[in-house]
């Protein structure tokens, strides 16, 4: 068997943005974007819509769940870390990578969000050049490197 890695190889990837500011969701997306690599992005602005989104609820029934949540913190509606503490609870989500990707660099944020599950936690720098290269490198990693269970690549 050949373990050797094929990173020409790409693979979908879909992307659930839950950010309220539009600066830092241009900045993601057309990142990602500028990429050309394959994967689709979702947004949604709000706590409460994001878990509408994840359990297909209302005007969200008919949409694909996420290969990867990148999740801010400080939303409207409900916050951060209370959208990720549900998602970890429910069985049919739990399995989904949750990113934290904020601004907060508190240190009861980062506590709070790993014992509540969190798969990373990223804190946007200042700088928007190197906020779009953390973004690059997310891309590449959970694109090419990351691996997933076969079941959740059918999904």
């Amino acid at each position: 068997m050949n373990s050797a890695i094929n990173i020409d190889e790409k693979k979908m990837l879909r992307f659930l943005l839950v950010e309220d500011d539009d600066d830092h969701a241009k900045i993601v997306t057309r990142t990602l974007d500028k990429e050309r690599l394959i994967h689709m992005i979702d947004r949604v602005s709000d706590g409460v819509e994001a878990l509408q989104f994840l359990k297909k609820e209302g005007k969200f029934k008919e949409v694909q769940i996420p290969s990867v949540i990148l999740l801010d913190l400080k939303l409207p509606k409900k916050d951060g870390l209370e959208v990720l503490k549900e998602i970890k609870e429910d069985s049919r989500l739990k399995t989904i990578p949750v990113l934290i990707l904020t601004t907060s660099d508190h240190e009861s944020d980062i506590i709070q969000a790993y014992q509540n599950h969190a798969n990373s936690y990223l804190v946007k720098p200042l700088d928007t050049n190197l906020f779009k290269k953390m973004i690059e490198e997310l891309n590449v990693y959970w694109r090419v490197w990351n691996v997933t269970p076969i079941a959740d690549k059918e999904q």
